[in-house]
């Protein structure tokens, strides 16, 4: 059935151009790199991340899982970054999950290692996608959803101006069982 409505952001917006590298407020994003693999398998070992992204990763899965982000951006259904310092040093991870360019919209998810924990690496990569995402892509709406037992989450999308919308019953499904999630988001309106 034919929509009434012409798509917000046109289809090839994403795949007629290469995925960008951004940079902001000392952190920079790069697309993953197959020399990345090692760092994705560590990050997935971790006990936090895996508490709430809940998988792990073998080398193998750690492999595809890298190389299928240029697929995902050539069929414009997401997006991934490793987030680095000036070194190129990893320090998490940002992507846009979801992306829907007919409506402009997106959701975003996150991790970030260990030893960059504390050092608000974060809500920097939030702040600096969102901006791309707003001013360079076009979106209208990006939404970051996070269990209700995840302050830090919570406290992320607070510093980079992620308002609390609501709580979704009972939508996580982690490894211990169903979590309500807090579901935050940004307009390309919000100042």
């Amino acid at each position: 059935m034919p929509a009434l409505v012409a798509p917000a952001i046109p289809a090839g917006t994403l795949a007629r151009q290469a995925q960008p590298h951004l940079h902001g407020d000392g952190i920079h994003l790069r697309p993953w790199q197959p020399t990345d693999q090692p760092v994705v398998v560590a990050a997935y070992a971790d006990p936090a991340i895996q508490r709430w992204h809940c998988r792990s990763m073998t080398d193998t899965e750690a492999h595809t899982w890298i190389n299928h982000w240029p697929h995902r951006w050539h069929h414009e259904t997401g997006a991934g970054w490793a987030v680095t310092d000036p070194t190129d040093t990893i320090l998490g991870q940002i992507s846009l999950r979801r992306l829907h360019l007919p409506d402009a919209q997106a959701e975003i998810s996150y991790w970030v290692l260990p030893a960059a924990r504390g050092r608000h690496v974060a809500p920097r990569a939030l702040t600096t996608l969102t901006h791309w995402a707003f001013t360079t892509l076009g979106l209208h709406r990006i939404e970051l959803s996070h269990s209700v037992t995840n302050p830090a989450s919570c406290r992320v999308a607070h510093r980079a101006g992620y308002p609390a919308e609501g709580t979704r019953r009972g939508e996580g499904h982690h490894t211990d069982g169903w979590h309500d999630m807090h579901l935050h988001a940004r307009l390309a309106t919000d100042t």
